[in-house]
């Protein structure tokens, strides 16, 4: 129907970690070569939790990018930008919430975790309970096919495709619409025509879905159509009206199992975390001051690497011979736990090593990074002011 975009966003509220980069960014980094990606800073999502404190975002935002840059995302192949330089995203957010029961926004499971987690801050806010009505429009302004998540995070995508759908079904049903969506598929030429047909026959009476996704393949070939066409005819493909905003599908990440320097999730909150482009020597020290299995009190006694943080670490950063000369080693104490994290020291270091590299260009010259992020605004708005004229239209708001 559309590009297969992918949306993500992160909010700025401190420095990237490697739990960041190894929860999320490298599976950008992957992603950007795969599909047109769109990813930006969440800066409104920031406030819903940090609103007293709004110096910690602007402090962040730049910094941020500069660390996604560090970390391999390519300006050339990904749009960045930042959520509040697109007004559409608020646009759409509030036109949503016009249809948006709230009972939708209260059962989403974070909500009520969150302000268990967070008792140190006053949460009940619109802003707050609001938050995943504004993830939807952060993707639906896009027309997003995919959403990379954990597996925590599915019940927020659920909820776009409820919205998109809900959306659909109330303003895609326009007056006419059988007769102008037939009009557009005499468009395609008799026999493109013929065959669409009897697809969405083969689809619609037998429930045929290799018929549903091979009419989909044809039209998204079709370059002589209008946008309004074609969502008439992927809507009337399945049997509905137009399909004016896409319903995205979660695209499965696997969740960071880097823990912090204490063996805690690793997070700013906790003090326990390793920065992306964090000094050598001071990552040295963490790692080697880092907590073991306490069995081990004395260089000669045996421990469990299941016990043990730094094992954590060498599970993401070491190969199999250096994991089991660690297990084997720990196990039968014939190496010590300053012996044992030399090699994820290294590991971690050689990871960091291009990240620095990467990052200094833009350290030296800040103007690069606002015109990466300028450019990334110009292109996402764009995209997005396609998606609101047809919103506005369907609404009846495009008053002339």
């Amino acid at each position: 129907m559309y590009e297969e975009r992918v949306v993500s966003g992160m909010r700025p509220t401190g420095a990237m970690h490697l739990g960041h980069f190894h929860g999320a960014l490298k599976n950008w980094v992957k992603l950007q070569s795969e599909y047109p990606c769109l990813y930006f800073v969440a800066d409104w999502h920031a406030l819903t939790t940090h609103y007293e404190t709004p110096e910690v975002i602007e402090e962040s935002v730049w910094d941020m990018v500069i660390d996604w840059l560090a970390a391999g995302i390519d300006p050339a192949q990904a749009t960045l930008f930042i959520q509040s330089r697109i007004p559409e995203h608020a646009e759409l957010h509030t036109l949503l919430s016009m249809i948006t029961p709230l009972s939708w926004l209260e059962r989403v499971p974070s909500y009520k975790d969150q302000q268990e987690k967070l008792i140190d801050r006053d949460l009940s806010t619109y802003g707050f309970l609001g938050y995943p009505l504004l993830q939807a429009a952060d993707v639906l302004v896009y027309r997003a096919k995919y959403v990379p998540v954990g597996e925590d995070q599915v019940p927020h995508v659920e909820m776009m495709r409820e919205v998109a759908r809900r959306f659909n079904h109330v303003y895609g049903r326009e007056a006419g619409f059988e007769e102008k969506a037939k009009a557009a598929a005499k468009k395609l030429g008799s026999r493109k025509a013929k065959v669409l047909m009897e697809l969405r026959n083969k689809y619609q009476e037998q429930g045929d879905a290799e018929a549903l996704a091979t009419a989909r393949a044809l039209l998204e070939k079709q370059g002589n159509l209008s946008v309004a066409d074609r969502e008439r005819l992927f809507g009337y493909l399945e049997g509905g009206g137009r399909l004016i905003l896409v319903e995205p599908e979660a695209l499965l990440t696997e969740s960071s199992k880097l823990p912090g320097v204490d063996g805690q999730k690793m997070s700013k909150s906790y003090n326990n975390t390793i920065s992306l482009r964090e000094d050598a020597e001071s990552v040295r020290k963490k790692i080697r001051t880092m907590p073991t299995d306490p069995a081990r009190v004395k260089r000669s006694d045996p421990g469990d690497p299941d016990k043990c943080p730094v094992w954590q670490f060498h599970l993401v950063y070491s190969d199999e011979k250096t994991r089991q000369w660690a297990n084997q080693g720990c196990r039968s104490a014939g190496i010590g736990c300053l012996e044992c994290k030399q090699p994820v020291i290294d590991a971690v270091l050689a990871e960091q090593g291009p990240m620095r590299e990467r990052a200094q260009k833009y350290l030296d010259d800040p103007t690069l990074v606002r015109n990466i992020v300028a450019d990334g605004c110009e292109k996402a708005r764009k995209l997005g002011r396609e998606t609101m004229r047809e919103v506005r239209e369907a609404m009846g708001l495009a008053y002339t």
